[in-house]
């Protein structure tokens, strides 16, 4: 791509930055955000680090949001982080005119650009964001199972003890308490998972799973996550940039898949140079298909609360 723009410069978006510049997966990174000189200093920093990374790519920071124009992706993760002992439904009045600012900025001065939205709760989000901006629907995309994934493979590797490299997982719904790990679809050299881990691990695993986000800002308290969501958010600018085709988790607009429509959530995809190519529909049993429903019944809700606003 010859255009990023990163709108949100707090920790999440500089931790997505060091990694698009060094990796060089755009010729332009641009750094919007609102307080002044702060873009401008974490772009300006990076840039310097160019010539002992060995990248070319330029990076450039500014809190004008026209500075957008022309990006072939957008990654949103602007917007009111939350605090422990919030959920993140609970930032999603204050983050909506934020969004839809962006939205409306986009549209006008970045027409063809993609969406990948990253602003909590990003499933209520990803589809407000679609709908404001009357884009076709692979355009408009959000973070969530990339992230959710990695936490829940980084679990099964630590608890069997095995090497990260071996492990993959799956996490699909609402990136929220309801999300729904799918350990019949996570594998160790692509060997299942319960070959290696009794039910009372897999049980503590997908737990841990669900409120990783939570455990570390919990820990923290006074950041959410940046690091591994800086770095889901690489690995998918990564299958666009390259147009890898690869299938992974993210948050997309559902029209009829798994028996959703009118909203937006976690499900594995096919990601690449055009956006979502395809949803991949999984054959889920009744358990599963029991939990998917019941995190869209979550989402659905935070969109019935908006609409009857």
């Amino acid at each position: 791509m010859k255009k990023i723009a990163l709108v949100g410069a707090g920790r999440v978006g500089e931790s997505a930055a060091q990694i698009l510049a060094k990796e060089e997966m755009c010729r332009e990174l641009v750094m919007i955000g609102t307080r002044e000189g702060v873009a401008q200093g974490t772009a300006l920093d990076l840039q310097e680090s160019a010539p002992l990374f060995g990248f070319d790519t330029k990076v450039t920071g500014s809190t004008d949001m026209e500075a957008i124009a022309g990006a072939d992706l957008i990654v949103i993760s602007a917007g009111l982080p939350r605090k422990p002992g919030m959920s993140r439904s609970d930032v999603l009045e204050a983050n909506i005119p934020i969004i839809d600012s962006i939205v409306d900025t986009a549209k006008r001065v970045a027409p063809n650009a993609m969406l990948l939205m990253v602003t909590n709760p990003v499933d209520v989000l990803t589809y407000l964001a679609w709908k404001r901006s009357g884009w076709d629907r692979r355009r408009v995309f959000g973070l969530s199972g990339v992230l959710d994934s990695a936490r829940m493979a980084g679990f099964i590797a630590l608890e069997a003890g095995f090497s990260m490299r071996a492990v993959s997982a799956m996490v699909i719904g609402g990136h929220g308490d309801n999300m729904v790990p799918l350990p019949r679809f996570s594998y160790i050299s692509g060997i299942p998972i319960d070959h290696f881990l009794s039910q009372e691990a897999i049980t503590r695993i997908c737990k841990r799973t669900r409120t990783g986000g939570a455990e570390i800002l919990a820990l923290k308290k006074n950041s959410s996550a940046y690091d591994a969501p800086g770095a889901a958010i690489a690995a998918m600018v990564d299958a666009i940039s390259h147009n890898r085709r690869r299938i992974m988790p993210c948050v997309a607009i559902l029209d009829g898949e798994y028996g959703q429509r009118q909203l937006s959530m976690g499900v594995p995809v096919l990601l690449g140079e055009r956006g979502v190519e395809k949803v991949i529909e999984l054959s889920l049993n009744d358990s599963e298909k029991h939990e998917i429903a019941q995190s869209a019944a979550t989402i659905s809700a935070d969109l019935l609360k908006i609409k009857t606003k």
